[in-house]
């Protein structure tokens, strides 16, 4: 595990293996580094790997506030700078979708290709954002272990709670490590992100999308909002919101079949 503190003092951590061009992980909410374990050895003969924590996650620290996903994008900006990263590869989980479209927005010209990863450019629904509420109030009133205990299990798919229980016990034991005011503060920032839709229309760059057939977070009819030449759309077969974790064979194939495809040189 390796750390930095950013100019703000937030300290960022971070895993990475393999060499060459750069992928950057990030996980979706309450997760961490540890969502891409048997993901991350699969991806390294493609470039060098790398999974930081996002803000209030794992081991990076949390702050007092709403997180913003242009903050958070902010955070990896300043992260790439440090370690003297010009252009990546950049795929994001769910929340970790959220804060690489912001960054795409802000930072087009660091980007060699793009993933949103059972993640949609589409804004939370009015009924979602009382839901982030509702999130709030839990963590506050029974912890962070509670609600994590509620959460995780709607990320797999029901009918395979009882095949899959090590990873359920792995994510829960992954939740528990957030931070309540980095849950809170996503939260709160993912309550109010845009729609995003304009980013895919204007990226030229490749795009992997990459959805669980049995996804029960992100509905079939937000998982695809875009067809563009450029665009690659891809559904996990027997998957639901964590194909790193339900098939990481599968998905990191995915990944490298794309990132093959799309070879283009970048600068490290």
């Amino acid at each position: 595990m390796k750390k930095i503190e950013l100019s703000t003092g937030t300290i960022i951590a971070y895993e990475e293996a393999g060499s060459g061009q750069p992928i950057i992980l990030l996980h979706g909410y309450c997760g961490s580094h540890r969502y891409w374990d048997e993901v991350m050895p699969l991806l390294a003969p493609f470039g060098r790997v790398i999974a930081p924590d996002i803000r209030g996650h794992g081991k990076s620290s949390a702050s007092e506030s709403q997180y913003a996903m242009d903050q958070l994008a902010d955070d990896l900006m300043e992260l790439l700078d440090e370690l003297n990263i010009d252009q990546v590869n950049l795929f994001g989980h769910s929340l970790g979708g959220y804060i690489a479209l912001a960054f795409a927005e802000k930072y087009p010209e660091r980007l060699l290709t793009l993933g949103l990863v059972h993640s949609t450019t589409f804004p939370d629904s009015e009924q979602a954002k009382e839901g982030r509420l509702k999130a709030v109030e839990t963590i506050k009133e029974h912890g962070i272990s509670s609600f994590v205990d509620g959460l995780i299990p709607k990320l797999f798919a029901t009918e395979h709670h009882a095949s899959k229980t090590l990873q359920l016990r792995k994510a829960k034991e992954i939740g528990y490590g957030t931070s309540m005011r980095g849950a809170i503060g996503c939260a709160l920032g993912m309550r109010e992100r845009p729609d995003h839709i304009t980013v895919l229309e204007r990226l030229p760059i490749p795009v992997l999308l990459l959805a669980g057939e049995l996804d029960g977070v992100i509905p079939p009819e937000k998982r695809f909002p875009i067809v563009k030449d450029n665009i690659t759309a891809v559904t996990l077969d027997n998957v639901a919101h964590m194909g790193m974790m339900e098939d990481p064979q599968t998905f990191a194939a995915s990944i490298g079949s794309f990132l093959k495809r799309n070879e283009v040189g970048g600068s490290v």
